[in-house]
């Protein structure tokens, strides 16, 4: 009996939602997102036209913007959620608003959240909420608490309105019984942010997962990490639900370990990573039964390999304890064809202001051009399917 293989290579499916014109516009885009020089000026530039009010936002939100964001606002995102669910792709609100520092803004946003919770109530195309601590929190707090040095007055204050944000939105989650994510973060805030995870996993993940953590594989400690956080839960008699992913913040952990002198947390290379992004779904899946989790990755190789791994074990592809999830805008190959042949997978689609969402779109295309291919598998996927169809 031949191996099981999903076809990523199924372009027609991949594509099937997008005319030729949007196809073309896309691959345009993604062209300029392969050459890293160009988006280092790119980026730098749109900056300081928006900073000094030169009136760029309208081809930013027709170009970048339109290709990885929902909309402005809750409403702006309806076309793509509804779009997403006609292929049976679950879409995840991300208020993407980030760099804030004062404590309205930190109100503002915990309300937003809850809205994207509030919307994502009983509609099958919304299976997830999300937030990241640091959008609701002072970074300097969550540095502190996370180096476990003594907190003045002030700072303890700080902490307690976290906190109490946290629970707020994480409490809503739980009385509509909607899932929410809580992302993760560089590693020195992130010991604050674990912190307040376990506790709200320990407190609404009692008879299902409400509440998910998340792990970065690139951390040369996230396996072990996984592995105790998982037998907490089970000693605490809570399921443990979590998203896996390799990592955002490379660059970023590397140059502050070197700056700073402390031995960097990040796996030696690329490989080590992905051993452990693998070894991390093979032991959620050993323990199905107490763990939920959501497979974060646009790696093709780790998709098939879980969908394999399911097949093997007779894991039905919709089992509630299992989703693929991708970034919109990317790996179109991987969640359309996941979704064709059953499985559970969602979108992360971010929203909110222009202005306020350019440090994630930096980010978004600095990333891309730094993962050796990523660019140009997408840019070979959409030609293949634009040669398709004019032939």
């Amino acid at each position: 009996m031949s191996e099981f293989k999903l076809d990523f290579q199924d372009t027609a499916t991949a594509f099937a939602d997008k005319t030729t014109s949007e196809l073309k516009e896309k691959y345009r885009l993604f062209k300029l997102m392969n050459s890293p020089a160009l988006v280092s000026f790119g980026t730098s530039i749109t900056n300081f036209a928006l900073s000094i009010g030169l009136p760029v936002k309208s081809l930013i939100k027709h170009t970048i913007y339109e290709q990885f964001c929902g909309g402005e606002t809750i409403e702006e995102c309806q076309k793509t959620i509804e779009k997403l669910g006609q292929s049976q792709i679950g879409t995840i609100l991300d208020y993407s608003v980030e760099g804030k520092s004062e404590e309205e803004d930190f109100e503002f946003t915990k309300d937003e959240i809850i809205k994207t919770i509030k919307r994502a109530n009983d509609d099958p195309h919304i299976p997830f909420a999300v937030f990241k601590v640091s959008g609701i929190a002072p970074y300097g707090t969550l540095e502190k608490v996370s180096a476990g040095v003594e907190l003045p007055e002030k700072s303890k204050l700080k902490w307690e309105r976290i906190q109490a944000r946290v629970s707020e939105i994480c409490d809503f989650a739980n009385s509509l019984k909607q899932p929410v994510f809580i992302d993760a973060e560089e590693t020195w805030i992130q010991n604050a942010i674990d912190l307040m995870a376990e506790k709200m996993m320990e407190k609404y993940n009692r008879e299902k997962a409400i509440v998910f953590t998340t792990i970065q594989l690139y951390r040369a400690d996230a396996l072990e990490f996984l592995k105790k956080s998982h037998v907490t839960a089970g000693e605490k008699g809570y399921v443990y639900a979590v998203k896996l992913v390799r990592g955002a913040y490379m660059e970023k952990e590397r140059d502050r370990a070197a700056e700073m002198d402390y031995p960097s947390p990040i796996q030696p290379d690329k490989p080590a990573t992905d051993k452990d992004y693998d070894a991390a779904i093979e032991y959620c899946l050993e323990n199905i039964d107490s763990i939920a989790f959501v497979a974060g990755t646009h790696n093709e190789l780790s998709v098939q390999k879980l969908a394999q791994k399911m097949e093997k074990k007779k894991i039905p592809h919709d089992h509630p304890h299992i989703f693929f999830s991708q970034l919109y805008g990317m790996s179109d190959n991987l969640s359309y064809v996941l979704a064709k042949n059953g499985y559970n997978v969602s979108k992360y689609v971010p929203y909110g202001p222009v202005k306020d969402a350019v440090p994630y779109l930096t980010r978004r295309a600095r990333e891309n051009t730094s993962v050796q291919g990523m660019m140009s598998r997408e840019l070979e996927m959409i030609d293949k399917e634009i040669k398709r169809r004019k032939a």
